[in-house]
């Protein structure tokens, strides 16, 4: 049991540093959410610092996930997904799956942003398939500019420059399954019958 627990200690720091890159999350941003020293964050993520329950509160707070899922406490056995909303420059993300890792399914709603002219396309490891589920998004992939409407599905490697935008008027949903391994989608489906 002690091995267990020990095992299950070690494994918060890799847990807390992927949940801050999923985010895109500085360390002194992270700080200033929860009031935990960068310094002690940076030892809580390499696991030099032993994690709390005074520090792992503040800190599933800012991420919006049960604490639970920091220290990966064994599944109670309810199937139901409580979606808490994360919000990451302005756009709301809502999780549909509770494994970190792997791959993963959210909603996301994006509130109007006709101008691209405060962000830039970003880059990062994996894969993403997004469709589009109400209103208008704007795909900027590489040097390809994209007007994605409802019922309309991108899939992309993530290495590659990517912004989704929202150019209004109204407020655009779409669901979103990211590999952030690489992992791709894979569709089957049977030709309709004659």
């Amino acid at each position: 049991m002690a091995n267990e627990d020990s095992a299950a200690l070690a494994a918060v720091g890799p847990r807390l540093r992927a949940l801050r890159n999923q985010r895109a999350i500085t360390l002194t941003q992270l700080a200033d959410l929860t009031g935990i020293s960068v310094s002690t964050l940076s030892r809580l993520e390499s696991g030099s610092r032993r994690p709390t329950l005074e520090l792992l509160l503040p800190l599933a707070r800012a991420y919006q996930v049960a604490l639970d899922e920091l220290v990966d406490a064994p599944a109670t056995g309810d199937p139901r997904v409580r979606p808490k909303p994360i919000v990451i420059h302005g756009i709301t993300f809502l999780p549909l799956t509770r494994r970190p890792g792997g791959l993963q399914a959210f909603k996301q709603i994006f509130p109007p942003d006709p101008s691209a002219g405060e962000r830039t396309p970003q880059t990062h490891e994996g894969y993403e398939w997004l469709y589009v589920l109400s209103g208008r998004l704007r795909l900027l992939l590489g040097d390809r500019d994209l007007m994605l409407t409802p019922g309309e599905v991108a899939e992309f490697d993530t290495r590659v420059p990517h912004l989704v935008l929202n150019p209004g008027p109204g407020t655009a949903e779409a669901l979103s399954l990211f590999g952030p391994q690489g992992e791709r989608l894979h569709v089957r489906a049977r030709p309709a019958a004659g």
